[in-house]
């Protein structure tokens, strides 16, 4: 479902990238760990679309996002990637009910369908309570679970996390873990986890390590 062929990217001089390839079957989670700076991070990002390789190409249910114009980019990038991050990135003015559906507005959803299945997706993961708090108003791992119902919005192709359960305590990282694992079993989502946490990339199907900047 995800194929990344011979991913080169550098920054100036600093060569982060070099030669990376990887396949990803759909309902696959991978894990991806080494150290800081191997180029994790970047990989996920020039995955997700919010980074452009120097050479190589990634390609998404056979799209080649390497060919789509800016718009057409963010476009594939709303409809088919929800992202998770070690900051959950909430708009703290807008409740977890608002925060939530974001995306599906972007995607010109109608307001009641994207509440509708908003209000699914909370009461899913368990914080639908918290519906009409801000991200103050939220501990750490509700936060967290709201930012994953935000990554789900859309029903997407791959749900790419950046350290998601860096920032929370080991009670809530070992729930948000099994929350991503059941999300799999029920609705076959792909998973692609960058972490430091060993548990969590034990769990996986796959853990790729890199050093770097490749997969060794």
């Amino acid at each position: 479902m995800i194929r990344a062929e011979n991913i080169y990217k550098s920054y100036g001089d600093l060569e982060v990238l070099k030669g990376v390839n990887l396949q990803i079957k759909k309902g696959e989670i991978i894990s991806i760990v080494g150290a800081s700076g191997a180029g994790k991070s970047t990989l996920l990002q020039i995955i997700g679309t919010l980074d452009h390789p120097n050479n190589g190409s990634i390609a998404i249910n056979d799209v080649n996002t390497s060919v789509l114009k800016d718009r057409e980019l963010s476009m594939f990038r709303n409809k088919n990637i929800g992202f998770v991050f070690q900051f959950h990135h909430l708009l703290p003015e807008f409740t977890a009910l608002e925060n939530v559906c974001i995306p599906a507005y972007i995607r010109k959803t109608p307001k009641n369908e994207a509440e509708q299945k908003a209000m699914e997706l909370l009461k899913a993961l368990g914080v639908d309570g918290r519906a009409n708090h801000k991200p103050s108003e939220l501990s750490g791992g509700e936060q967290q679970r709201v930012a994953v119902c935000r990554a789900l919005i859309n029903n997407p192709t791959v749900i790419l996390a950046d350290e998601p359960s860096g920032n929370l305590d080991s009670e809530s990282a070992k729930e948000l873990h099994q929350l991503f694992f059941k999300l799999r079993d029920e609705l076959n989502q792909t998973f692609i986890i960058v972490t430091h946490n060993e548990e969590l990339a034990n769990m996986a199907d796959r853990k790729l390590t890199m050093k770097d900047g490749q997969i060794i």
